[in-house]
């Protein structure tokens, strides 16, 4: 176990792997599913050329660096190698196409990414709308046919071997390791600015819920571009010293194999992935593993029963939290809360449910928004990238504002009820609808558009993404061409399910869409694109 766990002034994840590389430099760490292997030792020594490979192209102290990646000890060294130069990690999602990938490099006014050959044209296709974008890193083979921008200078992922150490100095608690996005209710999504205790602490957190030790084994197959995946797993065995595989994209079919085989301890699950493992054929062979636990957000009771029942999982455990706010709420071993999100971490949080419209607290039971503020410096986001006046709004009367709802007990239990605001949430991720139709107004045809949610035919599933569309004066729409031309466009997680074609859509008097109005209606005469 990282020595300086309890000191928020040393919660930097690079010098957790200083000290667990001094002290076991051979065990291992990371493996992947495409057979890399880092031990403790690999991993800085990898990552400190890393940095040294930064500093030579150019990189600066706190500059922003992207991260457009999969899974993979290719990303482990990438985002380790950022660390230790001190600069800071933009965290991209594989799947942003278009608009919504466009936005965020033009947002964090980036430089220098480091891109996984596979989602490289998704790069080039957008190159002429980020213009400062101009140093390049593809992992992988560049593919067949490529037209690289002439304005971009391109660099293959460097052979560790023939790179220097980085012997600069390295990061503070207090400074900027990460931007990840994350949507809102509106407009495009917002850069949260992650100090490096903020990051660490994720990684305590799932230490203290899951008593992770040294003998543990983590297997991670939820992205590194989310906080779970990064930070809560991967993050939380540099501190607690254990090793970890994972693989290039979750997949059902192999989530039990891949555990039974590596021997994994823990993992978590996230949004429908419980559903989709669960929705797998049962075998004879589905309590032939070493699972201990898995930590489910959200933990529906029926999937808790059978992933007790048919798995024989000792322990399933939820939490609740967000980018912006760490995770301030957690399960505990051995109290079985089905449901419910967990208690609050009161060690590093305040948790408050509150009135939304007066921030006043409500009774125990009674209904509320989830309000958070941190008890440790910097173990929260330093704010939205580039944008005060959201993170002011964010942080009203004090408290960090989530947006959404839940209900506490006399005992402490906080259940997570409902989004207060108008996001999508569609297979772990908050989407914006305004993004989602802003890409589809683009289409030939296309008047108007509302996107928003109705509930999945997935237990556990939350969203689907819903569109209402009406056609341009005299023109026609096919539903169905129209729902496929939209997938094109957007990313995986936020293609529609459902669309109906109307004349109009509903307004108030001032012209405002009336949100209410349409998911009130729900599918009702729409087609299902996966019918």
């Amino acid at each position: 176990m990282y020595s300086h766990i309890d000191d928020p002034r040393r919660w930097i994840l690079t010098e957790a792997l200083d000290e667990a590389a001094a002290r076991t430099p051979d065990a291992p760490w990371l493996s992947d599913a495409d057979g890399g292997r880092l031990s403790f030792g690999q991993a800085r020594s990898f990552s400190l050329r890393a940095a040294g490979f930064y500093e030579r192209l150019g990189v600066e102290r706190g500059e922003r660096v992207g991260l457009f990646l999969f899974n993979g000890c290719a990303y482990a060294i990438a985002w380790l190698g950022l660390g230790y130069r001190a600069a800071t990690a933009v965290i991209l999602n594989t799947e942003l196409r278009a608009n919504f990938l466009q936005h965020q490099l033009v947002n964090a006014q980036l430089k220098t990414i480091v891109v996984d050959a596979e989602v490289l044209p998704a790069l080039v296709e957008v190159a002429d709308q980020a213009p400062e974008l101009r140093t390049v890193v593809v992992v992988g083979s560049i593919p067949a046919g490529t037209a690289l921008p002439g304005h971009w200078r391109v660099h293959a992922w460097p052979d560790w071997q023939g790179q220097p150490d980085w012997s600069g100095p390295g990061p503070q608690a207090q400074d900027i390791a990460s931007i990840m996005y994350t949507s809102g209710t509106s407009g495009p999504a917002k850069g949260v600015m992650m100090p490096h205790a903020h990051c660490a602490l994720y990684g305590i957190g799932t230490i203290r819920c899951l008593d992770l030790t040294q003998a543990d084994r983590y297997y991670i197959s939820l992205p590194f571009f989310h906080a779970n995946g990064l930070l809560m797993q991967l993050g939380a065995t540099l501190l607690a010293g254990c090793s970890a595989h994972t693989r290039r994209r979750f997949s059902a079919s192999h989530w039990l194999g891949d555990i039974r085989e590596q021997g994994a301890t823990v993992t978590n699950l996230l949004g429908a992935t419980s559903a989709f493992v669960l929705a797998q054929p049962p075998t004879d062979h589905d309590r032939d593993h070493r699972l201990r636990a898995t930590l489910n957000a959200p933990n529906v009771p029926a999937h808790e029963r059978q992933f007790r029942e048919r798995f024989g999982i000792e322990e399933v455990l939820s939490g609740f939290g967000m980018t912006e706010c760490n995770i301030p709420i957690w399960g505990r071993l051995g109290q079985s809360a089905p449901g419910a999100a967990g208690w609050v971490h009161e060690e590093h949080f305040e948790v408050c449910i509150a009135d939304p419209a007066t921030d006043l607290p409500v009774a125990d039971g009674e209904m509320g928004e989830i309000l958070v503020r941190p008890k440790v410096p910097f173990g929260f986001m330093a704010g939205y990238f580039d944008a005060p006046e959201l993170t002011l709004e964010a942080w009203r009367n004090l408290w960090f504002h989530t947006g959404d709802a839940g209900t506490r007990d006399a005992g402490g239990l906080v259940t997570f009820i409902d989004r207060i605001r108008d996001t999508i949430r569609r297979r772990g991720h908050n989407i914006s609808a305004s993004e989602i139709e802003e890409a589809v107004a683009q289409l030939d045809g296309v008047a108007e558009v509302a996107a928003y949610p109705v509930h999945s035919d997935l237990e556990g599933g939350e969203d689907e993404v819903m569109l209402a569309v009406a056609a341009r004066d005299g023109g026609t729409l096919d539903a169905a061409s129209l729902g496929r031309e939209a997938a094109e466009r957007l990313p995986r997680f936020a293609s529609p399910r459902y669309v109906r074609l109307v004349d109009s859509l509903p307004r108030t008097g001032t012209g405002k869409v009336q949100r209410a109005v349409l998911r009130k209606q729900g599918a009702e005469g729409a087609i299902d694109l996966q019918a």
